[in-house]
C-alpha cells in the first residue's frame, strides 16, 4: 500500500514525498483510514513504529479540508505529550508534514520563559503540541482556548503516568469539547491506563502494533555478561572497535548517567548525558550536538530519551538492563526506526540476570550471547533469583520460607541507617 492510496490530500502527499515517505507503516496503514473517517482511537505501539505520522497526516487531513481560510487561526488539534524533547519532535513532524498547506503548529513546554510561546500564541494556531503542566499554566493565563478544539492526542500515555502526571491529564480532560474526535496513544495497556483511555474516548476502534514485530525483525541485538565494575571498560572498548559515530547509551538512574560521562570523558570519548535533572538548555544543546555528529555519544535515562529521533543512529547499548521488560523494546526501538534496521547490545551483570529473562520471555526470543570480549563474566558464582525472579541486592541473602529463622532487626536498622546516610540528593532514580 503507498499513501496516495489512503486517499489523503495532495499538499500532504506532495509534503510526505519530499520527506521520502513511500509506504505506510503498520500503524499507519491501520490507523490513517480509521481517523480519516472521524472515528476515535485506542493505539498501543512503541515508539519508533510511526506513531507521528499516524495521527499527524489525519488531523492535517482533516484541518486542511475543512479549512474556510477566513479569520484567524483558531486551536483545532491538541497534542499533549509528556516530555519537552518529544513534544519538539512532534512539531518538526507536523511542520514538515504540513509544509504545502499554509497549516501552522507551535509547540510549549516548561522549563524555559513562556514569551516565545504566548507570542506564538497571540498569532495564532492550529495545531497545538503541549506538555500538560504548561499547557495547564497558559491556560490558566488565559492564552489558550479549547473551545474551538476538534482533535486531541494523549501521547506516550503510560509514560505521563509514570511521571507523575495523571492529575494535570485529568484537568486537560475535563476542559476539553464534549463533540470532539480523540486520539489516545500507549505502550503499554495496565488498569490505569485503560481507565484513562476512557475517560477521553467515546466509540472507539483500537490499533495494537505487537513489540515483537519491531524488536525481532528489525533490530541485531546482543547481550554482554560483564562484571559491573567492567561495564565502562566495555562500553569504551566497542566504541573505539566498532567505530561507532553515533552511540545513545541508556543508564536506569540520572547519577548514572552523569558518571558514565566522566568515566567516557577520561577515556577521551565526546559525551553527554540528558535526563530530568539537567536544565532545558542543557538538554537540547546536548541532543542537538548529539544530532549533528558533535557529539559520539549520548547518555540518557529512559524519560529523558522520549523524544530521539535520529534516522542515523549507528547503536544502542543498554549499560544498565530495564526492571521493566517493556521498557527494552522502547529503548532498542530508537535505532529500529520506523522500517529501518538497527544494533542495540545490552550488558548484563549477575544483579541483572532476573531482568533479562523477563526481556526474552516478552519478545519471545533469546537475545544472541557475545562471549569473545576482553571483560567476560567467567559464570563462575551464578546470581541467585528468588522465585518472583527479582535478583538480589549485593549482601542479600536466600531464606528459605520455612527455615524458621528471624531477621536480625538490630542489624537491619543499622542498614536503613546507613542507607539514609548514603542516599543521593539526586531525587528520584
Amino acid at each position: 500500500m503507498t499513501f496516495k492510496e489512503l486517499g489523503i490530500a495532495e499538499p500532504i502527499l506532495k509534503a510526505l514525498t519530499s520527506e521520502g515517505y513511500e509506504n505506510p507503516t503498520p500503524i499507519q496503514e491501520k490507523s490513517i483510514p480509521i481517523l480519516l473517517k472521524g472515528k476515535d482511537l485506542l493505539g498501543v505501539a512503541q515508539t519508533g513504529t510511526g506513531k507521528t505520522a499516524a495521527f499527524g497526516i489525519p488531523i492535517l487531513h482533516h484541518i486542511y479540508t475543512n479549512n474556510s481560510g477566513i479569520g484567524k487561526r483558531k486551536i483545532k488539534a491538541l497534542v499533549v505529550t509528556p516530555t519537552r524533547e518529544l513534544a519538539i519532535q512532534i512539531g518538526e513532524s507536523f511542520t514538515a508534514y504540513a509544509r504545502f498547506t499554509g497549516i501552522k503548529n507551535t509547540v510549549i513546554f516548561g522549563g524555559v520563559k513562556q514569551g516565545k510561546q504566548t507570542d506564538a500564541l497571540r498569532q495564532g494556531v492550529e495545531i497545538l503540541i503541549a506538555t500538560p503542566g504548561r499547557l495547564l499554566d497558559l491556560m490558566n493565563q488565559g492564552f489558550i482556548s479549547l473551545r474551538d478544539l476538534e482533535y486531541v492526542v494523549l501521547d506516550e500515555a503510560d509514560q505521563m503516568l509514570d511521571m507523575g502526571f495523571i492529575h494535570d491529564v485529568k484537568k486537560i480532560i475535563a476542559k476539553l469539547p464534549a463533540k470532539r474526535q480523540s486520539l489516545f496513544f500507549s505502550a503499554t495497556m495496565p488498569k490505569t491506563i485503560v481507565e484513562l483511555s476512557q475517560k477521553i474516548l467515546g466509540e472507539f476502534e483500537q490499533v495494537t502494533i505487537k513489540p515483537e514485530q519491531a524488536t525481532a525483525e528489525k533490530v541485531e541485538q546482543a547481550i554482554y555478561f560483564v562484571p559491573k565494575g567492567d561495564k565502562v571498560k566495555l562500553l569504551v572498548h566497542l566504541i573505539e572497535t566498532k567505530e561507532a559515530k553515533a552511540v545513545l547509551v541508556f543508564s536506569r538512574t540520572k547519577h548514572g548517567a552523569n558518571k558514565i560521562v566522566k568515566l567516557l570523558d577520561k577515556a577521551g570519548i565526546n559525551a553527554a548525558a540528558i535526563h530530568g535533572n539537567k536544565s532545558q538548555t542543557a538538554r537540547q544543546n546536548a541532543l542537538n550536538d548529539f544530532k549533528d555528529g558533535k557529539l559520539t555519544v549520548l547518555v540518557a535515562t529512559d524519560i529523558a530519551a522520549r523524544g530521539i529521533d535520529i534516522d542515523d543512529l549507528s547503536l544502542v547499548v543498554n549499560y544498565d538492563l530495564p526492571n521493566v521488560p517493556e521498557t527494552y523494546v522502547h529503548r532498542i526501538g530508537r535505532t529500529g526506526r520506523a522500517n529501518a534496521s538497527g544494533v542495540a547490545l545490552s550488558f548484563c551483570d549477575r544483579e541483572e540476570r532476573a531482568y533479562l529473562k523477563d526481556i526474552q520471555k516478552l519478545i519471545k526470543q533469546t537475545i544472541p550471547t557475545v562471549t569473545d570480549h576482553p571483560f567476560k563474566d567467567d559464570g563462575s558464582r551464578p546470581v541467585e533469583v528468588d522465585t518472583d525472579d527479582r535478583p538480589k541486592r549485593p549482601g542479600q541473602q536466600n531464606r528459605s520460607r520455612n527455615s524458621g529463622q528471624k531477621p536480625n532487626n538490630s542489624n537491619n536498622r543499622n542498614k536503613n541507617r546507613n542507607r539514609n546516610k548514603n542516599r543521593s540528593s539526586d531525587g528520584p532514580k
